[in-house]
């Protein structure tokens, strides 16, 4: 199986420039997407605006003392990492990459090509 080839959209300055709730997630938009980031332990993680079971907006839950995003609507845990649903739902949630660079904070979204039989 290949590595995904990610496009890395800026979405802030520095991790200074992003002003977290009191729950640690806000939303911000890379490639004119809507994604949650969280703030876990000083780690940044970012997946969907939405969650997969009901679409509630995940920025608006929390994170637990595990570091899973927990969903507002229904309490569906999710790990922030790998996107599996820990609750046992059968949900898959989806994760984004982030990295910090020199030059700013970074998501990383899989190319997409028509056609990849490689």
């Amino acid at each position: 199986m290949r590595e995904p080839k990610y496009i890395w959209y800026k979405i802030a300055e520095s991790e200074n420039e992003l002003h977290f709730n009191n729950n640690n997630l806000i939303v911000a938009i890379a490639n004119k997407k809507k994604i949650t980031i969280g703030k876990f332990k000083e780690k940044l993680l970012a997946c969907s605006y939405n969650c997969p079971h009901a679409g509630g907006i995940l920025s608006d839950g929390h994170i637990d003392a595990q570091g899973n995003i927990v969903c507002p609507l229904h309490h569906y845990r999710f790990n922030m990492v790998n996107g599996h649903n820990i609750t046992g739902e059968g949900y898959f949630l989806k994760t984004y990459p982030v990295e910090v660079r020199e030059d700013g904070v970074y998501i990383g979204m899989e190319e997409k090509k028509l056609f990849s039989f490689l």
